[in-house]
């Protein structure tokens, strides 16, 4: 593997266009409503079920995208793929930006569903294993999803400071078409931001000489799907992957539970939605420079853990109003264990022997049910607090993290335990 990665000159460049992308991808379709939920809900006219449908329908189409799209990723160049993706789905945020009724909106997150999965996610982690190499899984990455945490959190900061520019009177006293225009021109800027990352990714997100051909099989067959489901690794990683994506899926709550809660305002609920997306690149460069030096998969398993104390806090119903340092504390104890594992949950595929040239096949199987939550997590989570309004409903969000966090530990625990078993028996 290590003679596919980049040269040291490109090597630094390759991964900084890749952190682009990887998140650039998802800021439309998710990372404006994680940071303005209170705002989309009420320049949208949704209910919290409403919107946890929408992600419902983005999570069905993605997981077909998934499942067609991973093999499509060891046939082509990663970087085409991409770039055609981000081009894609900057297409629908003309739409969006229109603000357009439910069903519309039904339609587009369908739309997203396709656009950031069939052309992009498997590509980008056969593009970010490459860049590891053989011994250097973590830190690519650690440095990928903590790297993405940081675009998202500039993308919020940018986001908070357009919208709050762009409103004519103070956000309390600002009428729900002042707050629609503002928003607007964050959608706008958004939408062009995608579209230039996407032109340096065609451009310049490449590998030395014929290095990309080496990439890529010849022709797509069942051989592949045959040699990939045989592994134990695939199967645990399902699990893993589920459980971890629930947690990173109910983070969505953060801000309204902020707003709703702990009674801020609108400006300062996204904010802290910000504040939250910086604590993420933070832990993905810490794991990223440490865990390549000791056993990944228990750092795995540590993070279901950190994860499940958090929401369980959260759950118990302590963190109120009267409770603001608290409530700091308690984000950065769930978002340490979320943001971890989602930084180590792809790193652990070398471990696993799952063979790089596989690596699109591998994560198309793997995510077909890992990334389940995208259907049922924002529908869930709506429900219970549409159901239950008030902190009552935040406690029933957070026990579900918990629950899943539990289960996550559990696999995480076997995947330790097997590979290391194994790792004994060949010395």
């Amino acid at each position: 593997m290590n003679n596919l990665t980049p040269s040291s000159q490109n090597k630094w460049f390759y991964i900084l266009l890749l952190i682009l992308a990887g998140e650039s991808v998802f800021i439309l379709p998710f990372v404006l409503q994680r940071i303005f939920r209170p705002t989309v809900l009420e320049t949208f006219n949704l209910t919290n079920v409403q919107q946890g449908l929408c992600f419902s329908v983005y999570g069905i189409v993605a997981l077909v995208s998934y499942v067609i799209g991973g093999p499509i990723a060891d046939k082509y160049a990663p970087r085409k793929l991409i770039a055609i993706s981000l081009w894609l789905t900057a297409l629908g945020g003309i739409v969006y930006g229109s603000f357009p009724g439910y069903n519309t909106l039904l339609v587009l997150y369908g739309y997203w569903g396709f656009t950031t999965i069939f052309l992009f996610w498997a590509p980008m982690i056969k593009a970010t294993r490459v860049w590891g190499g053989s011994k250097s899984q973590g830190r690519a990455f650690g440095f990928l999803d903590g790297g993405r945490g940081m675009v998202g959190a500039l993308f919020g900061l940018l986001g908070v400071l357009v919208f709050s520019l762009f409103l004519t009177n103070e956000v309390v006293e600002a009428l729900l078409e002042e707050r629609q225009a503002a928003f607007k021109y964050v959608i706008w800027i958004s939408t062009f931001l995608i579209t230039i990352v996407g032109i340096l990714v065609w451009f310049y997100m490449k590998l030395d000489g014929d290095n990309e051909k080496d990439l890529i099989i010849k022709r797509l067959d069942s051989s592949q799907i045959k040699t990939v489901i045989k592994l134990p690794a695939v199967w645990l990683l399902m699990l893993i992957i589920l459980c971890a994506y629930v947690g990173y899926k109910l983070t969505d709550v953060f801000s309204l539970y902020a707003k709703e809660v702990m009674l801020y305002n609108e400006v300062e609920s996204a904010q802290i939605g910000t504040y939250l997306q910086f604590i993420r690149p933070c832990i993905g460069v810490l794991i990223g420079l440490l865990v390549d030096r000791y056993q990944t998969t228990l750092w795995l398993l540590v993070s279901f853990i950190l994860t499940s104390l958090g929401a369980i806090m959260y759950g118990l119903g302590f963190i109120t109003s009267s409770n603001a340092l608290f409530f700091i504390f308690s984000i950065l104890i769930v978002a340490t264990g979320v943001y971890s594992a989602r930084a180590l949950y792809f790193a652990v595929m070398e471990k696993g022997k799952i063979p790089l040239i596989y690596t699109g096949t591998a994560v198309g199987i793997i995510s077909l049910v890992g990334y389940t939550p995208d259907i049922f997590a924002g529908p869930a989570m709506g429900y219970l607090l549409d159901q239950s309004p008030g902190i009552t409903g935040h406690r029933h969000v957070f026990w579900m993290m918990a629950s899943f966090s539990i289960l996550g530990s559990l696999a995480a625990g076997y995947y330790h335990h097997l590979y290391k078993d194994k790792a004994a028996k060949t010395k």
